[in-house]
């Protein structure tokens, strides 16, 4: 088997790899249930925020977190800057809220009861379940995404109140509730 780098991004595909389209690729992954969370940062324009459902526990020890972000994104920029980034677990009631995240980059923070700010400067959403905070380690880019290591500082976690909040999944290009995927 031989290998060819693609022609954007540099990384090496196998020849029997090379039929598939990004078209079928995303089609076959909306197959994939993931919890959807909410990237927030600071930079010197104002708030940034998006949606990722690539969220990933790496180490816990140290406590490492990792996502990805599209380099296409309207916050890849801020991104590549940030010294530290808050990725909040929306809960099943948050659907608004990642809807708006998957708006245009000014839409997003524009409803200031939504949000507050920590002490160290990052945007923090109202009622999520769960948030860290992470010290940006790593930024590696990797085909059309860059894959961020984070070393957590930081948790906030409501799963103990009553009721507990249950996590928002993202499943074939909608929203869902754990229970609806059982319908």
């Amino acid at each position: 088997m031989t290998e060819a780098p693609h022609p954007s991004t540099g990384v090496r595909i196998p020849d029997d790899l090379s039929g598939i389209t990004a078209e079928q690729y995303r089609a076959s992954m909306r197959h994939y249930p993931a919890g959807v969370t909410v990237v927030t940062l600071s930079c010197p324009k104002g708030p940034v925020g998006f949606t990722a459902t690539s969220f990933a526990s790496l180490s816990l020890e140290p406590p490492l977190v990792s996502f990805n972000i599209a380099h296409t994104s309207s916050s890849m920029a801020a991104m590549l800057d940030a010294d530290s980034v808050v990725i909040h677990f929306l809960g099943e009631h948050q659907q608004h809220i990642a809807k708006r995240f998957a708006r245009t980059a000014e839409e997003r923070f524009t409803d200031r009861s939504l949000w507050t700010t920590l002490d160290t400067g990052e945007p923090v959403l109202h009622g999520t379940p769960i948030w860290i905070r992470a010290v940006v380690q790593q930024l590696i880019p990797i085909g059309d995404h860059t894959f961020v290591v984070g070393l957590a500082t930081r948790v906030h976690d409501s799963t103990d109140e009553k009721p507990a909040a249950a996590p928002l999944l993202y499943y074939n290009g909608r929203y869902h509730r754990p229970s609806s995927l059982e319908d």
